[in-house]
């Protein structure tokens, strides 16, 4: 009788605990507030919130990741969890080949619109058009026809695609072959890149359907709610996250905090650290260079698999020979960039920390040797750019404007590549503004002009916050070989010509590498293809590792919950403030 009674008391209990688990203040007229608004300063600006085009600036996924969500996610441990994937199921035998159904979890689109199977299908197909450059295209060639379709294969479409919506919920794919390894796939799936994407709006909208909130629809804890250039960027909690409006009593069922508040107007990072240090906003997620030593062991400290590189135009007169590319890289103490960054380590290969080797909790970057040294050789590089007959030239280094670490570490390199004979410009680029009129209403967009450099090739030397589209060391050193890079093909030539890197790279030896690599399906014999590649690819060197980025925060003692995934990026969704209503502006509507 008693272990009745005592169960029956626990069962209340948990009951009581449940209809109760709210961090939002009820108001006199019995209905709760929204919860908390938390003044922030969470990246350097972003300018286009489409996920596709993220993985060259650490800022936009930072962001990314707060509007987005794929199937899997990564854990700290390298191992994918599932997210919007509920459950799947592996058909073998199935008619069109080796095939894999997945179900959906049920959730909307920040516009009331049910997230199915068709806008990943529609998202992926947009990844893999030929017209289209997305660094994270290798990432889907295991799917039945992908690479066929990436590089315009006679005969083979889009709509040959090994992926399809069953129905509403439930999704598709169909591989090249049964050696697929699904632990990986899934790993990949996790890729901002990879997430849905609504067609409807890319149709109308085209490629300003990220720029603008009226345009962006979002399936992820928050939604943009409002973008202001040089001004206030709004991030507010999604209702429909999971959450059934007319069943879920309370707002923070599955996001704890109402909104995130970054006010560009306060000014530069120098001036939001400021604004930090003074009690006006609680959460810091780019500390001013001046400040960084100050702040080395106050920071939530998180290693990210960014690598900031030099990326160099090897069809630069100055740069075309890999003997001079080395001699350049030789010359830089990578030890000074990580006294300049504070938050950084010397990048000892091109491939960082983050990234798998054989296994889900092993590293490729521990399993492998150090490619790159940390302190610098200029004897070694003058000797490199005697033997190259190379006395010198002219070139410049693009940075974004908005950056001051790229342009202080651009400064360095500069000086110390002006000392082997180099006259080096320092190219800033900023961003421009063009107008779209329709009826009686204009619009402003603002582009990214470094981005659009970038795509285009438009430099002599580019520094890039070099993302890893997923855990997989393959899918960075995959960019390098024409057949993998993901920037699709020349439709206007009568050859149809696989666009190569951006950096214009290209080794048969090392497309071999790629393409072994691609076919191998053992784990251990594929990284150990893939080291290989890694210490071809910096012989030859087409890009110039640097460091490799660490994400670096601090934020009030009022805030709690932040946890970070193996990208090094912070989860936001249930993170708490202590007595928000204190610190919530009078103006703020509800």
């Amino acid at each position: 009788m008693k272990k009745i009674i005592s169960l029956l008391l626990a069962a209340l209990m948990l009951a009581a605990v449940l209809s109760g688990c709210t961090t939002l203040q009820k108001l006199e007229d019995g209905t709760y507030d929204r919860g908390a608004v938390i003044e922030m300063y969470l990246s350097e600006d972003v300018y286009n919130f489409d996920p596709q085009i993220a993985v060259t600036d650490e800022n936009m996924l930072k962001v990314m990741s707060l509007l987005f969500e794929g199937l899997t996610r990564i854990d700290a441990n390298g191992k994918w969890t599932k997210a919007l994937m509920k459950d799947y199921e592996v058909r073998p035998n199935d008619r069109d080949g080796y095939s894999v159904l997945i179900t959906l979890n049920k959730t909307k689109w920040t516009d009331a619109r049910t997230v199915q199977a068709i806008d990943f299908v529609n998202s992926w197909k947009r990844v893999l058009d030929p017209n289209n450059s997305c660094e994270a295209a290798s990432l889907l060639f295991d799917l039945k026809n992908a690479r066929e379709i990436k590089r315009s294969d006679e005969g083979v479409t889009v709509d040959d695609l090994g992926v399809s919506a069953v129905d509403t919920y439930t999704l598709k794919l169909t591989f090249r072959n049964s050696n697929v390894d699904l632990d990986r796939f899934f790993r990949n799936c996790a890729s901002i890149a990879l997430v849905p994407l609504r067609e409807d709006i890319i149709a109308r909208y085209g490629d300003k359907w990220a720029m603008k909130t009226t345009s962006i629809c979002t399936n992820g804890p928050f939604a943009l709610r409002e973008m202001e250039v040089g001004g206030v960027v709004r991030l507010e909690r999604s209702g429909y996250y999971y959450r059934d409006p007319d069943k879920d009593k309370y707002y923070d069922k599955y996001v704890t905090p109402y909104r995130l508040i970054t006010d560009y107007g306060r000014g530069d990072a120098e001036k939001m650290t400021e604004a930090y240090e003074n009690g006006e906003i609680f959460y810091l997620g780019n500390v001013a260079l001046s400040k960084r030593a100050e702040y080395k062991n106050k920071a939530t400290v998180v290693d990210m698999p960014v690598t900031q590189s030099y990326f160099f135009n090897t069809e630069n007169s100055v740069l075309s020979k890999p003997e001079v590319r080395r001699a350049l890289s030789l010359a830089i103490d990578r030890n000074h960039i990580v006294e300049l960054l504070t938050f950084a380590k010397p990048a000892t290969g091109y491939v960082p920390y983050g990234a798998v080797n054989d296994t889900a909790n092993s590293s490729f970057r521990n399993s492998g040797e150090d490619l790159i040294a940390a302190g610098a050789s200029v004897e070694e590089a003058k000797s490199l750019l005697s033997k190259a007959g190379v006395r010198g030239g002219s070139f410049s280094i693009t940075v974004r404007k908005n950056s001051e670490a790229d342009l202080a570490v651009a400064q360095y390199v500069a000086e110390v590549w002006g000392s082997l004979g180099f006259t080096v410009r320092i190219d800033p680029v900023g961003t421009s503004v063009f107008s779209v009129t329709e009826g009686e209403t204009t619009t402003l967009y603002v582009i990214d002009d470094f981005q659009e450099k970038y795509k285009a090739g438009d430099f002599d030397v580019i520094a890039v916050d070099s993302a890893m589209p997923s855990v997989d060391a393959f899918s960075t050193l995959s960019q390098f070989s024409e057949e993998f890079s993901g920037n699709g093909v020349d439709m206007e030539s009568g050859s149809y010509e696989i666009y190569r890197h951006v950096t214009g790279y290209s080794s048969a030896a090392y497309d071999e590498l790629i393409e072994k690599a691609y076919d191998e399906p053992n784990a251990s014999e594929r990284a150990k293809l893939l080291h290989e590649a890694e210490k071809l690819l910096l012989e030859d060197m087409p890009v110039c590792p640097l460091v490799f980025m660490q994400n670096a925060y601090v934020s009030s003692g009022i805030l709690s919950g932040f946890r970070t995934d193996r990208y090094g990026l912070v989860d936001f969704r249930k993170v708490k403030m202590k007595d928000y209503m204190k610190y919530k502006p009078s103006e703020d509507e509800e």
